[in-house]
């Protein structure tokens, strides 16, 4: 994959911030650390997305004729399983 320079321009607060990470060794220089920020942002942001999608599918559903409490036994079944199959 190929690279491309870039020029940012950060506060001074910002850049002593990006300069603390790269000193407590979490980061070797200052082109890591921001690869860094971007990946967490791209991790964010498809997070939000699937969950954005699962709400809208949630509300096209319609209403449901299952009470609360066998909407929330459900999930926290459901759940359970998850764990489970996680820890296996």
């Amino acid at each position: 994959m190929g690279t491309v320079c870039k020029t940012i321009t950060v506060t001074e607060k910002y850049d002593d911030w990006i300069k603390e990470q790269i000193s407590k060794g979490d980061f070797t220089n200052e082109s890591e650390y921001i690869r860094s920020l971007i990946r967490h942002e791209q991790h964010n942001n498809s997070q939000f997305l699937n969950l954005k999608s699962k709400i809208d599918k949630g509300l096209e559903s319609g209403l449901s004729s299952k009470s609360v409490e066998e909407i929330w036994d459900a999930g926290k079944k459901r759940f359970e399983e998850n764990q489970k199959r996680k820890n296996a």
